[in-house]
């Protein structure tokens, strides 16, 4: 599986190959087309790129928009902005992440779940909020994301 992945991202990176002022573009190529940017083929991306491996991965942990895990089912960015964090961000965050297993950044075991960091999703007012595959949620507390992620998890 990981060489199968590898040959994709090869096969993606061929126009870039050598470019090594392009890596950003590259990389979204990557992540255009598989959804993220393989941590298994971050070593080969530097030989293509001629990079360091430490450049790739530089890029890729500075830049929130690159993950290096597959995107689970549902998408959820929380926003950790100074109205959420002020009204209790932390906490749900906590609570998602006890509920689903994933971490920031990462997915849940079961694949069902993914979880980012945004700085604000626009609805300060609904603090703290959150937001799951393209629908605002607000007002939120631990047990109100409980009930939310339960929702989720059974319409999967």
């Amino acid at each position: 599986m990981a060489e199968e992945i590898v040959a994709k991202v090869e096969e993606l990176l061929s126009p870039y190959v050598g470019r090594s002022t392009e890596l950003i573009q590259a990389l979204h190529r990557v992540q255009e087309e598989l959804g993220y940017v393989p941590k298994e083929s971050l070593k080969r991306i530097a030989e293509l790129m001629r990079v360091p491996p430490s450049r790739v991965n530089e890029v890729v942990s500075f830049y929130h928009l690159f993950r290096t895990s597959p995107p689970g089912k549902h998408s959820i960015k929380v926003c950790l902005g100074t109205a959420c964090h002020v009204r209790g961000a932390e906490r749900v965050l906590r609570a998602i992440q006890e509920e689903t297993g994933a971490r920031l950044g990462g997915t849940s075991p079961d694949g069902l779940f993914d979880i980012q960091p945004v700085r604000c999703l626009g609805a300060c007012g609904l603090a703290p909020v959150i937001m799951i595959d393209g629908e605002v949620h607000g007002k939120l507390d631990p047990n109100r994301v409980r009930r939310l992620i339960a929702r989720y998890r059974e319409g999967a």
